[in-house]
């Protein structure tokens, strides 16, 4: 039943927690603001530093064109170095702002969870934020690897010309993705204390997940470099079955907690 103005003054939801369609959508309006806000803010300071991490992610070339290997990076266009310096502002406004993102996203869910289930988007910040961080620093330290990796390929005698903006691009969807791999296994958690998943689901399942992230790690690096692939996907794989482990526990105790009320009501 729709809410009374009463009611939506109050807070826009009914004791049960549902919302008229309009009010969902000036909830989700609200949120994307404050949502788009700090990303822009924290954007504009990460186009500032762009210099800096600009530096860092040449790094391995640095390091290529002291062993004595012709690689250089190259601006192909007249607009490209300030498209890159953009390109960097908004990613590192992105992977700042995640808290404040991944909050508001979980929190526009809560009208579908019941009063009890709302500290849970809590527990998922607390964890996803620092596993996001975690996967997107492995990110970072596997790429100097992966990148000399691929310009060793070339002949000593030619020289490697590569586009900056190509080069950046690559750094930064292996950096993020390796970042959202990580909060996956977290993601399972949430859905299990939400009721919409079991941890015995979760654990039926091991075989595809564990072929999944198989295939995420080979993705995320190309043309197979097994160490880096088996560092990406080893923590994965032990988050997955801490989480399963987790959601497994968490049935038991609501089973638990069940057949006591149940016992408790029929006495």
């Amino acid at each position: 039943m729709a809410v009374t103005a009463g009611a939506a003054k109050r807070g826009g939801a009914n004791p049960e927690g549902r919302m008229r369609l309009i009010e969902h959508l000036r909830e989700l309006r609200r949120r994307f603001v404050i949502s788009f806000a700090a990303i822009a803010v924290l954007g504009i300071g990460g186009f500032f530093v762009s210099d800096f991490v600009l530096e860092l992610l040449s790094a391995p070339l640095t390091t290529l064109q002291e062993q004595g290997r012709l690689v250089e990076l190259n601006i192909t266009y007249v607009t490209q170095a300030f498209d890159i310096k953009m390109r960097i502002g908004l990613l590192v406004g992105l992977i700042a702002s995640s808290p404040v993102w991944l909050y508001h996203l979980l929190a526009f869910l809560l009208p579908g969870l019941h009063k009890g289930e709302r500290r849970y988007v809590w527990g998922f910040l607390l964890a996803a934020v620092p596993l996001f961080l975690g996967g997107c620093t492995m990110g970072w330290f596997l790429l100097p690897r992966i990148i000399q990796l691929f310009v060793g390929f070339a002949p000593d005698s030619l020289t490697s010309f590569l586009s900056a903006q190509e080069y950046f691009d690559f750094s930064f969807k292996l950096v993020v993705a390796i970042g959202l791999g990580f909060v996956v296994p977290v993601v399972f958690v949430f859905l299990n204390l939400a009721g919409a998943i079991t941890g015995a689901a979760i654990l039926k399942g091991w075989r595809w997940a564990v072929l999944g992230i198989a295939l995420f790690a080979a993705c995320v690096t190309p043309a197979g470099e097994l160490l880096s692939m088996f560092l990406i996907a080893g923590p994965i794989i032990v988050l997955y079955f801490g989480a399963a482990g987790i959601a497994v526990l968490n049935d038991r105790r609501r089973a638990k907690r069940l057949a006591a009320d149940s016992s408790v009501g029929a006495a």
